[in-house]
C-alpha cells in the first residue's frame, strides 16, 4: 500500500514539474516575443526620425523644347531646403522662371497645375520681398550649355500635404521667360515649358 502511495506521489510530482517547466518556457517565449516587438517598433521610430525628403522630376511640356532636371526638397528642424537643377539646351545663356503651382498635374502642357501656389493670399512678387506667393521661387540663370542650379531654404514650406505649408502633391513649373516680379498674378513669365509633380520619398 505504501509503495503504491509512493509511486502515486512520485508520478504527481513529475507531472507538476513538467507543467511548471512548460509554463516557464511559454512565459519566456512570450517575453522574448514582446521584447522583439518592442525592439522592432523602436527601430522603426529611429528610422523615421531622419530628414523628410521629396522630389519632383522635371520634364518638358513643349515638343520643341528638350528639358530635364529635378527639384529636391529636404526638411530638417522645421526648415526645407530646395536644390534645383535644370538642363534646357535651347535656353542657353538665358534665365527662366520657376514656380510651385497649386495642383500635382502636368497634363495639358502644364496647364493642369493651375496657378501659383498661394495659400496666404498674397500678391505675386520676388521671394523675400514685402509680398510674394509661397510658390514664387524666382528666376534661374542658365549657362552656355543650358544648365542652371538654385538653392533655397525656408520655413514657409513643409514636406507634407498640409494646406498652408505642404508642398507634397503640388507641381514645379518652369516657364519660357523670366519673372518680372511685378505683373499680377504670375510675373508675366511666359509659357510653361517644363513640369514635375512633387512626391514624398
Amino acid at each position: 500500500m505504501q509503495t503504491n502511495i509512493s509511486r502515486l506521489l512520485r508520478s504527481s510530482l513529475a507531472i507538476i514539474s513538467l507543467a511548471s517547466f512548460v509554463a516557464c518556457n511559454n512565459a519566456s517565449e512570450s517575453e522574448t516575443s514582446t521584447t522583439d516587438s518592442t525592439m522592432n517598433t523602436n527601430m522603426d521610430s529611429i528610422a523615421n526620425m531622419g530628414p523628410a525628403h521629396a522630389v519632383a522630376t522635371l520634364t518638358g511640356t513643349q515638343a520643341d523644347t528638350t528639358l530635364s532636371g529635378s527639384a529636391d526638397f529636404m526638411e530638417n528642424a522645421g526648415q526645407v531646403t530646395l536644390n534645383l537643377t535644370l538642363d534646357i539646351p535651347k535656353m542657353a545663356n538665358k534665365s527662366v522662371a520657376v514656380h510651385i503651382h497649386e495642383m500635382g498635374d502636368c497634363g495639358d502642357m502644364g496647364k493642369g497645375a493651375h496657378g501659383h501656389w498661394n495659400p496666404t493670399n498674397m500678391n505675386h512678387g520676388k521671394w523675400g520681398s514685402s509680398s510674394f506667393h509661397s510658390g514664387d521661387i524666382g528666376n534661374v540663370a542658365l549657362d552656355a550649355s543650358g544648365k542652371g542650379t538654385m538653392q533655397l531654404t525656408t520655413d514657409l514650406w513643409a514636406i507634407s500635404s498640409d494646406s498652408t505649408k505642404g508642398i507634397v502633391g503640388r507641381s514645379i513649373i518652369v516657364h519660357g521667360g523670366t519673372d518680372d516680379y511685378t505683373s499680377q498674378p504670375s510675373g508675366n513669365a511666359g509659357s510653361r515649358i517644363g513640369c514635375g509633380v512633387i512626391n514624398k520619398q
